[in-house]
């Protein structure tokens, strides 16, 4: 099943929904906890403004899933790999870190709900939305001009912030923070847009083009948050920044002093290599890694060493064997016989390395 497939409608297939309305003071709130097969969720997406933004709901819930799922594809081999509780995205709510990786789901929720509501314009899903043909006939550059249809990220843009910002109610640091991840997130979006051209002139050449903006695949959007995320910003506060007027305003001018392209946090990671309960953070024990592969990235090829051996812990080698279809034929008419092939596998996982008998000599600088 292709992602696309796979992204969170608000329909009555959705296994398990819960949506409440209530209409204080002229406008509206939607509440929509969605569980999902993985046992995530999605909490608490806000929507201020007309009635009429009900419409965009499905698309808001698609495009947080699609940045969850593109989550946990970016951080596979990290020993941080986008667990359950870093789905909640209020800072008043479960995830009440600070740091570089809260940083990132922010950005990434924000960019998959802006990407989603996009896609889904162009795609002619919404009544009010079509293609972006603002700049059309202008100069664009040395011999090509705007044209045709540009997905359009403005809307998308503007619908996001409706849900996705409204979170944020405090005005304290941790809220900045999150906003100006969600920001973040949005300009990656608008950042990785490719530009796409058609030529015109007589007999095939291309004496002008006309040149149009398109969404890149969410997986380019993805890797270029991983990279921000690598050189995400610490804002060191001075103490006493809180909640006083003078305090939001120092908060304020902070984070306005720092581009919106980049990422930020106000706190160190813990060590992830470690379980710790109080954090709901599981450790490296256990988990997967990868040594050989031809399509493996170095990222990939260094798993086994990040997850494992910088932990403390022992690479375990595990051979299973796997049943697959293999070798079909097609006989006419009409069926597809294949047989049944068995293959070995082997599999590496960290384990913790078990102790050397007492008195075994070991290497000067390792630990036994």
């Amino acid at each position: 099943m292709s992602p696309v497939s796979q992204l969170l409608r608000i329909s009555p297939s959705v296994s398990q929904k819960t949506m409440s309305l209530t209409k204080p003071a002229g406008f509206f709130l939607v509440t929509c906890v969605f569980h999902l097969s993985q046992a995530w969720s999605v909490n608490n997406f806000l929507m201020t403004g007309p009635k009429a933004y009900l419409v965009y709901s499905s698309s808001v819930a698609a495009g947080a899933q699609s940045g969850i799922e593109e989550c946990k594809y970016q951080f596979a081999w990290d020993r941080w790999n986008c667990p359950e509780r870093a789905l909640q995205l209020s800072s008043h709510g479960g995830l009440r870190s600070a740091n570089r990786e809260t940083a990132f789901v922010h950005a990434i929720s924000s960019a998959g709900v802006m990407y989603t509501l996009t896609r889904n314009c162009s795609l002619g899903d919404f009544d009010n939305c079509g293609c972006d043909d603002s700049r059309n006939g202008q100069l664009g550059g040395q011999g090509w001009l705007w044209g045709g249809c540009s997905d359009n990220v403005g809307f998308g843009e503007a619908i996001s912030k409706q849900f996705v910002d409204a979170l944020e109610t405090g005005q304290d640091a941790r809220a900045a923070m999150n906003l100006h991840n969600n920001e973040a997130g949005r300009k990656a979006v608008k950042g990785t847009m490719k530009r796409t051209c058609k030529c015109h002139g007589v007999s095939g050449s291309c004496t002008t083009q006309t040149c149009w903006l398109q969404l890149p695949e969410f997986r380019e959007v993805g890797a270029h948050l991983k990279e921000k995320y690598h050189a995400a910003l610490k804002v060191d506060l001075l103490q006493g920044a809180g909640n006083s007027a003078a305090g939001r305003g120092a908060i304020a001018d902070t984070f306005r002093s720092i581009s919106t392209r980049e990422l930020v946090h106000l706190e160190d990671s813990p060590d992830y290599c470690l379980e710790n309960k109080t954090l709901g953070l599981l450790g490296t024990e256990g988990r997967e890694c990868l040594r050989r592969g031809r399509a493996l990235g170095r990222w990939e090829r260094r798993s086994c060493r990040r997850l494992c051996g910088d932990c403390g812990l022992a690479v375990e080698e595990r051979r299973t064997e796997t049943v697959s279809s293999c070798n079909c034929k097609f006989h006419w008419c009409c069926a597809v016989r294949c047989e049944q092939c068995r293959r070995r596998v082997t599999k590496y996982f960290c384990s913790r390395a078990e102790r050397p008998p007492r008195g075994a000599a070991h290497k000067p600088g390792k630990k036994p």
